[in-house]
C-alpha cells in the first residue's frame, strides 16, 4: 500500500532511540511493582510461620482481582491519548479517564468488603493462611480510590509520551510503601496486616504525586475540574474501548486467581513458593512491557497521524527488542536461582520446593514475550476486541491442559501456564498480518 501523504521515513536508528527513550522509563517503573511484590515477600518469608507470606500472596491475588480487573483505565486513557488528533483530545481522554474512574469507585469498595472475603474459604488455603487473608483485605481495600486514579493519570502520561513520571510516581510509591512494610512487621510487629497499612499510605502518596505532575502538565484544579462533567454521552467512546479491555483484564487475573488456587489446594510450601515464582514472573513481564507500551504510545500517535510507514517500522523494532530483551531474562533466570532463593527466604522447607520448580521460571521470558508485545501494538492500533477473545480462548487452553495435567501436581500447574501466555500470542497474530499490510485501516477517524 502506498504511504499516505502524511507519512515520514525516519532511519530506524532514530527510531530505535525514541522507543528507548520511551520504554526504559517504563522498565524501571514497572520493575518496581512487582520488585515491591518481592519486597512483601522477602520481608515475609523471614518470619518463622509461611502462612503469613501465603495470607499476603492469596489477598493480594483477590485484592488484584479486584482492582486490576480496572486496569482498563490505563489501558483506555492510553489508546485515547495517543490516539488524538488534537492536543483538547489529549486532555479530554485525562478528564473522562478520571470521570469514569471516580463513577467506579463506590460499587468496588462494597465488592471489596462485601464480596471477596467469602471467597477465600474457596482458595483451599490452610486456617491460619485465611485469617490472615481476611485482615488484609480489609484494610487493603481502602486504597481502592488512590488505585483507580493512578490507572488514569499513569495513561495518560504515557499517551502523551512522557514516561518519566509514571517511573518518578511508582518509584516514590514503592520506596514508601517498602519502608512502611518493614517498619510495621520488624519494628511494630504486625505480620499481613501491616503490609496492608503500608500499601494503603503508599498508594495515597503517589496519587497525590501523579496529581502533582498532572497539574504542571496542564489539569485544571480540582473545582475546576468537577465542574466540567462532560455528559454520559461524550464519556462513550471511552466506555466502549474500556468494555473489552475489562472482560480481557479479568480472566486474566481469574487465570493468576485459579493458579494460584491451585498451588493452596497442595499446600502451603507450594502456595508459597508459587507465589515467590509469580512475582519474578511478574517482574519479568513488567520488564518486557516497556518496549509494549512504547508501541501503545508510538504507533498510536503515528496511526493518529497517518504515518503508515512509521507504524510497520515501530511494530518490527519493538518486536525484535522483545525478544532480544527476553532471551537475556531467560538466561539471568536459568543462571541466578543458586544466589536469589536465599534473598528471598531463609525458611530450610521452602528452599528446596523453589529449587524444584525454579527450571520453569527460565522459559517464560520467551513463551510470554509475543503476548505482551502484541498487547502493545493491539492497544495502539484500538484493536481491543482482538485482545479480548485472544485471552478468552487462552483462558481455555489453560483450564484445558490443567485437567490433562493435573496428575502432574504443580508441575502440570505450570505448564498449563505456558499454553496460556504461548496462546495469547498465537490468537493475536492474525490481526498483526492484518495491520503490517494495511496500517491506516486502523487510523481513528477524524
Amino acid at each position: 500500500m502506498p504511504a499516505s501523504p502524511s507519512d515520514s521515513h525516519p532511519s530506524a536508528a532514530a527510531t530505535q532511540r525514541r522507543i528507548l527513550a520511551l520504554a526504559w522509563p517504563v522498565m524501571l517503573s514497572n520493575i518496581t511493582v512487582p520488585l515491591l511484590g518481592l519486597v512483601d515477600s522477602a520481608i515475609l518469608g523471614h518470619l518463622d510461620n509461611a502462612s503469613h507470606l501465603g495470607a499476603v500472596a492469596i489477598g493480594a491475588q483477590l485484592f488484584t482481582l479486584l482492582c486490576w480487573s480496572f486496569g482498563f483505565l490505563r489501558m483506555g486513557t492510553t489508546a485515547a491519548c495517543a490516539r488524538s488528533l488534537s492536543e483538547r483530545g489529549v486532555q479530554d481522554a485525562l478528564q473522562h479517564g478520571m470521570w469514569l474512574a471516580l463513577a467506579l469507585m463506590p460499587p468496588l469498595l462494597l465488592m471489596a468488603w462485601l464480596l471477596l472475603p467469602p471467597l477465600l474459604p474457596w482458595m483451599g488455603a490452610s486456617a491460619l493462611v485465611e485469617s490472615g487473608a481476611r485482615e488484609y483485605l480489609q484494610i487493603r481495600a481502602l486504597a481502592i480510590p488512590a488505585v483507580l486514579l493512578q490507572y488514569v493519570f499513569t495513561g495518560w502520561f504515557i499517551g502523551r509520551g512522557d514516561t518519566r513520571v509514571p517511573l518518578v510516581v511508582m518509584v516514590l510509591t514503592n520506596l514508601v510503601n517498602a519502608s512502611l512494610d518493614a517498619v510495621l512487621v520488624f519494628g511494630v510487629g504486625m505480620t499481613a496486616d501491616g503490609v496492608a497499612l503500608g500499601s494503603v499510605l503508599a498508594d495515597y502518596t503517589g496519587l497525590l504525586a501523579a496529581y502533582g505532575f498532572a497539574r504542571r502538565a496542564g489539569l485544571p484544579g480540582v473545582r475546576q475540574w468537577l465542574a466540567q462533567w462532560p455528559g454520559l454521552a461524550t464519556l462513550q467512546p471511552l466506555i466502549r474501548i474500556n468494555r473489552q479491555l475489562f472482560v480481557r483484564t479479568l480472566v486474566l487475573l481469574l487465570v493468576l486467581t485459579l493458579f494460584q488456587a491451585g498451588g493452596a489446594r497442595q499446600d502451603d510450601l507450594v502456595l508459597a513458593a508459587n507465589s515467590l515464582l509469580l512475582s519474578l514472573l511478574m517482574l519479568i513481564a513488567n520488564a518486557l512491557d516497556g518496549f509494549a507500551h512504547a508501541a501503545e504510545s508510538l504507533a498510536g500517535q503515528a496511526l493518529a497521524r497517518q504515518q503508515s510507514y512509521q507504524v510497520r517500522q515501530l511494530v518490527r523494532l519493538t518486536g525484535l527488542d522483545s525478544l532480544l530483551l527476553a532471551m537475556v531474562l531467560t538466561l539471568l533466570c536459568a543462571l541466578g536461582g543458586d544466589w536469589l532463593w536465599p534473598l528471598l527466604t531463609d525458611n530450610p522447607q521452602l528452599l528446596p520446593v523453589l529449587d524444584q520448580y525454579s527450571l520453569f521460571l527460565a522459559g517464560l521470558p520467551l513463551i510470554g514475550f509475543g503476548s505482551y508485545w502484541l498487547d502493545g501494538v493491539a492497544i495502539a492500533a484500538g484493536a481491543t476486541t482482538t485482545m479480548r477473545n485472544a485471552m478468552l480462548l487462552s483462558a481455555l487452553v489453560f483450564l484445558g491442559i490443567w485437567q490433562l495435567l493435573g496428575f502432574m501436581g504443580n508441575a502440570g500447574l505450570w505448564l498449563a501456564l505456558y499454553g496460556f501466555l504461548l496462546c495469547r500470542a498465537l490468537a493475536a497474530l492474525p490481526f498483526l498480518r492484518r495491520l503490517y499490510l494495511d496500517p491506516l485501516g486502523f487510523a481513528p477517524k477524524s
